[in-house]
């Protein structure tokens, strides 16, 4: 019993210490990606909106962004047929999610950090051509606007007399897309700062509940034997990572950065996790798209090309 309260109080203690001093750099870096978003989210969604062809090339740069508010804005204009499912595949391998922050406030280096996204937005761009490509070849990759269906599946007001949504239906998506920027950020920096303190908030309580885990894990296993696991399983490593990946919440790419930091997971594994973590963007696609065998195609794909490029990194010996 001793024993068991020793451990309680020794992991108890070394997650304080590894959480706490994470928080002002967790907030520095939300209350600036906030307003970085609060002040350039439309133009970017506009950016995606007209690529075009070169949608998978805006889309994977679009997607690097810190957070998964971009991968929800592809999957929302996905399901409406303004992008192409190219773009949208673009956006979700590129999406950083909590990435970002959790390697700022464990001060990883700058050229691992830049390497890694470097990564995502080159698998996004080309795996996203790939789709395109093979949706061309097989002849569906036309495919009619389904603005009237989001209108009424979302209850805006806009009805089939609707001008907003006849004549212009870029702007039928400006409406929905300010209408839940208003309800998620509010107005101006009072706005600004009850997110980034929101976001804080959560995600630190992620970490702590992980580092909680991983240390109970650690103290009774012992480091150095799941080291050893991982490191005689990079396969395995690689599934079960971008299994986690796919949870459609940020503690998904919290957990596979804080793992990674910390020495549990390799570059191939934390590349297959960090590649299929779209954040939200996975819940908005099932919301909004109602073709729920193709959702499952969607993911199931992202999940395969999230495993290959795992396994292709490993193959290869990369180490960011």
């Amino acid at each position: 019993m001793e024993t068991i309260a020793h451990i309680a109080e020794h992991v108890l203690e070394h997650s304080l210490a590894d959480t706490l001093y994470l928080i002002p750099f967790l907030f520095v870096t939300y209350l600036a990606m906030e307003w970085l978003e609060h002040k350039t989210g439309g133009k970017t969604q506009e950016a995606i909106r007209h690529a075009g062809a070169a949608g998978p090339i805006v889309g994977a740069f679009l997607g690097v962004v810190p957070q998964c508010g971009f991968s929800a804005v592809a999957a929302t204009l996905y399901a409406g047929r303004v992008i192409t499912l190219g773009t949208l595949f673009a956006v979700f391998l590129s999406t950083s999610d909590e990435m970002l922050p959790i390697f700022l406030a464990e001060a990883v280096p700058g050229n691992t950090i830049l390497s890694i996204m470097g990564a995502k937005v080159v698998i996004g761009m080309v795996m996203g051509f790939i789709v395109d490509a093979v949706l061309r070849l097989a002849r569906r990759d036309k495919e009619r606007l389904r603005i009237h269906e989001l209108c009424e599946q979302d209850q805006c007001g806009c009805n089939h007399d609707c001008h907003t949504c006849e004549q212009a239906p870029e702007r039928a998506y400006e409406h929905h897309d300010d209408v839940e920027h208003t309800h998620e950020h509010g107005h101006g920096w009072k706005g600004i700062l009850k997110s980034a303190t929101k976001h804080t908030v959560q995600v630190t309580l992620f970490i702590f509940l992980i580092t909680i885990a991983l240390n109970v894990v650690l103290e009774t296993v012992g480091e150095d034997a799941l080291a050893q696991f991982l490191g005689d399983n990079p396969s395995f490593s690689v599934f079960a990572t971008a299994l986690v990946g796919l949870i459609p919440n940020c503690a998904a790419s919290v957990v596979i950065a804080q793992l990674y930091v910390e020495g549990v997971l390799g570059a191939g594994a934390m590349l297959a996790g960090l590649l299929v973590s779209a954040g939200v963007g996975l819940l908005v696609l099932a919301r909004a798209n109602r073709h729920w065998k193709q959702n499952v195609a969607i993911i199931a794909v992202l999940y395969a090309i999230g495993v290959f490029w795992g396994l292709i990194c490993n193959g290869l010996g990369v180490v960011f």
